[in-house]
């Protein structure tokens, strides 16, 4: 499976993005979904997580009721939709796949049990 996230740039506080990460593979609809983000110093930390057949999503509670993740039709796209954008906001968001098992969902938050990773994709909020 190879990822491909898209959709960051620069934006000004309280404004709106919205991240897609694009699998392509045979399988890709099978997989979890994930998407992290990391700042520059710190930790890659999780975000928000949806199964394969998207009906069931995950968030981290800093994130909720600002981020929506969503997945298309076809399953090969996945969305993070960022609301409410603040300058801690910034960092490289990334999206990842892991095959989608009762063990990947209770793991969803570690980035050890993901098997494939996009390249990031830059989000900067401006004050």
């Amino acid at each position: 499976v190879q990822l491909q996230a898209s959709g960051g740039g620069l934006v000004q506080a309280g404004g709106s993005l919205r991240l897609s990460c694009a699998a392509s593979g045979r399988t890709s609809s099978r997989y979890l979904m994930g998407w992290f983000r990391q700042a520059p110093g710190k930790e890659r930390e999780f975000l928000a997580a949806i199964t394969s057949s998207g009906r069931t999503t995950y968030y981290a509670d800093f994130v909720k009721g600002r981020f929506t993740i969503s997945r298309d039709n076809t399953k090969t796209t996945v969305y993070l939709q960022m609301d409410s954008l603040k300058p801690e906001d910034t960092a490289v968001y990334y999206c990842a796949a892991g095959l989608d098992t009762l063990g990947m969902r209770l793991a969803r938050g570690s980035t050890r049990h993901y098997e494939y990773w996009g390249q990031g994709t830059q989000v900067t909020v401006s004050s």
